[in-house]
């Protein structure tokens, strides 16, 4: 998913809490304070999506990485 749709999902997912926190305000509801909490979860985890997705759009891929760094790591032990 490229940044600009996780973008779309959380702001999407805001809108419906919002909405949800305004619900719960006129009473107290377990089912929407249920959904609240999915919302919640399911937010950080596109959060968490979205800083992966730019770091690997920035630095390249995970392994990518771990091998480069290994070598420089080989390199500075081998000087």
């Amino acid at each position: 998913m490229t940044p600009a749709q996780i973008h779309e999902q959380i702001e999407q997912l805001s809108e419906e809490r919002q909405r949800l926190w305004r619900q719960l305000s006129e009473g107290l509801d377990p089912a929407v304070q249920a959904e609240i909490r999915a919302i919640d979860a399911r937010l950080q985890d596109l959060w968490h999506e979205l800083r992966n997705e730019k770091a690997r759009i920035r630095f390249g891929e995970r392994d990518e990485i771990v091998r480069r760094a290994r070598a420089e790591e080989r390199l500075e032990r081998a000087a």
